[in-house]
């Protein structure tokens, strides 16, 4: 059997012809479905042949200004035609691509560039000056602007349009395995430093496939990609499946509730994802029900969990649309479970079940599977997951201890198998030497008629050590009171599960991929009830 394979050229020829790449993807989509819209973008269009010509392009472009297969290269960018068509042409080189959370500090995306070792960057117009402060101690060969125009291009910058000027459209011929790394997402984390999450292209189209399966997604999707391209939710749960299955994706530069419900209307959109907060933003808009939203049917929720009287109200109030819970985090590219829409009341709160490619289970500190019905972290085993944390075999082991992949998170599984997150360990109150569960909290206040939004977190405290504390949101024109609203919780809850600081915001602050940043609300407001 050995000897067949010493045939000259015979290995390269087997994993041209079996190779399965991120590239691949809209290779094959453009051959099958060529003049349909794949893309819409402000003003702008394109067909999936279009597409994927642009693509080659702009592919051998890069190779011919010097970036190569293994290079690692950034991207700082909000939506965009240009971010799309470079998700595929570094795909296409073999170069990693990096995104980055354009909300991040100069001292944060640096540390991001010097970590990752990054090559080449590319920027939109208006971060250029944000990533010239990032570079200041970094020696980075190349600086590409994205979305300009040639003449505009600033002083050491190239425009990607002259890059990819008169270069072909043939597809560049370059040895990709399907295991090797495709990109690196650097999670937003607990910790003081995030953690580069190694993303393969069998990582990614493993869960393309689970997501196109349990969502119940195809060709003839409209879908809305409203939140930020450079996070693993829309990027690989959404956008990387819809161009798999040539569906037509509008593309959003800002995720404002107001364009969201426009959008809709104006393009018949029929599938859309939101994480919870933006979900609220959507219904608490005045334009919520002036806008014909009888298109959608497909509506998708996650990044977080999903507050239990939100999700009764969106049922109500969008009645022929299907609903969604898809749960995971980066690491495994991200999905790893999903709630189907026959469950969303049967099974209310729950994340669902372990989807088409993963294996879950529940387990207690010394990695042992708990009984049904028993809290502990959630176990994956997938071939969704990452290759490990880029430049961290320490972190990786940890994440992989025992043969499985640990998320962090804490949960019970039923009878049934369903899946239910409880909270983040890191989210988990200790107060009075008893464990409380924010989320359990949140859900209470979520039933008070005149709350938007809730965030409940612990702030030490000298005799309860950590005392849980609600910060609220309340709706638009409504005045609440901290002695009602804990009044409410007491009839409700256990007394060292009711809040013992109320606290009243407009708004609370959040990524651009909709979660509430916790860690900031526990800084801000110890500050404050400590003093």
């Amino acid at each position: 059997m050995t000897n067949q394979f010493i045939v000259e050229g015979l290995i390269d020829h087997l994993q041209s012809v079996r190779r399965n790449t991120l590239g691949d993807l809209l290779l094959r989509t453009s051959r099958r479905f060529p003049k349909k819209s794949a893309l819409v973008f402000k003003n702008q269009s394109l067909t999936y042949e279009e597409l994927d010509a642009l693509v080659n392009r702009t592919a051998n472009g890069l190779l011919s200004n010097g970036i190569k297969k293994g290079d690692f290269v950034t991207v700082l960018s909000r939506n965009s035609l240009d971010f799309v068509v470079l998700n595929f042409a570094l795909a296409r080189i073999g170069s990693i691509m990096v995104p980055i959370n354009y909300m991040l500090t100069q001292d944060e995306i640096s540390y991001i560039i010097g970590h990752a070792r990054i090559h080449a960057v590319f920027a939109s117009v208006e971060f250029i000056a944000l990533m010239e402060q990032s570079l200041v101690q970094h020696n980075v060969e190349q600086k590409i602007v994205i979305g300009q125009n040639d003449e505009n291009a600033p002083e050491h910058w190239v425009s990607i349009n002259r890059i990819r000027k008169e270069h072909s459209s043939v597809a560049p011929e370059i040895q990709i395995e399907d295991d090797d790394v495709a990109q690196v997402l650097y999670t937003s984390g607990t910790e003081s430093r995030p953690k580069g999450v190694m993303l393969s292209h069998k990582s990614l189209i493993s869960e393309y496939v689970s997501c196109i399966v349990d969502g119940k997604m195809s060709a003839d999707d409209i879908v809305i990609h409203a939140l930020p391209l450079y996070h693993s939710a829309q990027l690989h749960v959404f956008l990387g499946p819809s161009v798999y299955l040539g569906s037509t994706g509008v593309i959003l530069e800002f995720p404002t509730p107001e364009k969201i419900l426009t959008t809709i209307e104006e393009e018949h959109a029929t599938l859309l994802f939101c994480p919870p907060t933006v979900w609220i933003a959507l219904l608490r808009h005045e334009d919520f029900d002036k806008r014909d939203l009888s298109s959608l049917k497909k509506c998708y929720y996650g990044a977080a969990i999903m507050p239990m009287e939100i999700l009764k109200e969106l049922k109500t109030r969008l009645p022929g649309a299907s609903l969604w819970n898809f749960y995971g985090q980066t690491e495994v590219a991200p999905l790893a479970t999903a709630l189907q829409p026959e469950d969303q009341l049967r099974k209310l709160g729950s994340a669902g079940l372990p989807s088409l490619n993963v294996q879950t289970r529940i387990v207690n500190d010394q990695d042992e599977e708990v009984p049904r019905g028993e809290l502990g972290e959630i176990v994956h085993r997938t071939p969704h997951a990452m290759k490990g944390y880029l430049h961290d075999a320490e972190k990786t082991a940890e994440a992989f201890r025992g043969g499985w992949f640990h998320s962090g998170d804490l949960g019970v599984m039923d009878e049934e198998g369903y899946v239910t997150i409880v909270d983040r360990k890191k989210d988990m109150i200790n107060t009075g030497g008893v464990n409380v569960s924010s989320r359990e909290v949140e859900e209470v206040i979520y039933e008070m008629e005149g709350v938007s939004e809730v965030a409940v977190i612990s702030i030490p405290d000298s005799y309860w050590i950590e005392a849980v504390t609600a910060i609220i949101v309340p709706k638009a024109g409504v005045v609440l009171q901290k002695e009602e609203v804990i009044e409410f919780c007491k009839k409700r809850m256990s007394s060292f599960k009711t809040p013992k600081y109320v606290e009243f915001t407009d708004e609370l602050p959040k990524n651009p991929s909709g979660k509430v940043l916790k860690r900031s609300l526990r800084t801000d407001y110890t500050n404050r009830i400590s003093k």
